[in-house]
């Protein structure tokens, strides 16, 4: 069995699998070429030639265990009628949305991503025996903050007032995000993709009670609903910035993995989460940077700690543009034993 499904289904191997999240970007000088043919963004993660090739470039350079689709959180809203554009320098760019009916999916909208399973259809094909292909898209909670802020914010005031203010009006909007999501997901499955993840990316903007009612139960939903479908398919969610919540999600039942961020502390996710579900992460993307003993350290203790279970070895977020791209080759050679 492949390493890192074999984690996803309670195992562990001697080594643990690793991919990183955003391994396939900017901080690679291939694919700054590659990125410089397309300079719409939307438009490159739609061309299945380019998405293929900068999903694959990774395991080219580091043979990683699990090769994640190249593509973004937004373009299930952009598909839905809220287009997106990314501005330099500041990233994705919406017009806000007031209302749930500003969501109106036709019944062709999964048509427009249908390159998304093209691109799933050619990395599958290329890749090597032992790597997992991963699909993804954003949570519902997530891909609202976009939607309804107009693109990134620091405090996603806005979001939250609609929740807190109109939560009914809120919770239709979710509804279509996480119906919209299943069939998406669906789709990359039914291409190719071996197991899928959820990234929650800003999780923990939410108190509490949010958390549990806009975070973990669209998630959960999301997960059950795959699971009717594609039973094989496992589900990892990446509730960032969730904290202690966090947990919530390791025993809903609902998915295989759960991605820690920098913050948690292993040996509390190795007695809390990894009884229940592989735990994924969670070295700090600037201690990759850095580089050095400090990378290997810090590697160390995050394997030590979760020796005892399931363990998909990763970052507590993405790989940041800055980093050199050796010392990823430095973390795989250390991880496997070659360094």
């Amino acid at each position: 069995m492949k390493p890192l499904l074999s984690s996803l289904r309670g195992q562990q191997p001697s080594i643990p699998p690793i991919w990183l999240m955003r391994q396939a970007g900017r901080y690679l000088p291939e694919y700054r070429a590659l990125r410089q043919q397309a300079p719409d963004f939307v438009q490159f993660c739609l061309d299945p030639e380019m998405a293929a090739e900068a999903t694959l470039q990774p395991i080219r350079r580091y043979d990683m265990d699990g090769a994640i689709l190249f593509a973004d959180i937004l373009l299930i809203p952009h598909a839905l009628g809220c287009r997106v554009r990314f501005e330099p320098g500041v990233g994705p760019v919406f017009e806000p949305i007031t209302s749930p009916n500003a969501l109106s999916p036709g019944s062709d909208w999964l048509d427009m991503l249908h390159p998304v399973g093209e691109t799933v259809r050619r990395v599958k094909a290329a890749l090597p025996a032992r790597t997992t292909l991963i699909g993804f898209a954003g949570a519902p909670w997530t891909v609202a903050t976009y939607l309804v802020e107009g693109g990134t914010s620091r405090d996603h005031a806005k979001t939250r007032a609609w929740a807190f203010g109109d939560p009914e009006g809120f919770d239709l909007l979710i509804r279509r995000l996480v119906e919209t999501t299943v069939d998406y997901l669906s789709m990359q499955i039914d291409a190719g993709a071996e197991v899928v993840q959820l990234f929650d990316s800003w999780a923990g903007a939410l108190p509490a009670d949010g958390i549990r009612r806009w975070s973990l139960g669209p998630c959960v939903a999301i997960a059950t609903a795959l699971g009717a479908r594609h039973p094989e398919t496992p589900v990892i969610v990446f509730p960032r910035g969730a904290g202690p919540a966090t947990a919530w999600f390791a025993t809903s039942g609902a998915f295989a993995g759960v991605g820690i961020d920098s913050s948690i502390p292993p040996e509390w996710a190795a007695a809390v989460l990894q009884p229940n579900v592989a735990v994924q992460g969670n070295l700090d993307s600037i201690v990759l940077k850095v580089g050095g003993d400090t990378l290997t350290e810090s590697a160390a203790a995050i394997r030590q700690a979760f020796q005892g279970g399931p363990h998909i070895f990763n970052l507590g977020h993405g790989v940041v543009p800055q980093t050199p791209p050796e010392h990823v080759a430095e973390l795989v050679a250390y991880l496997r034993g070659e360094g």
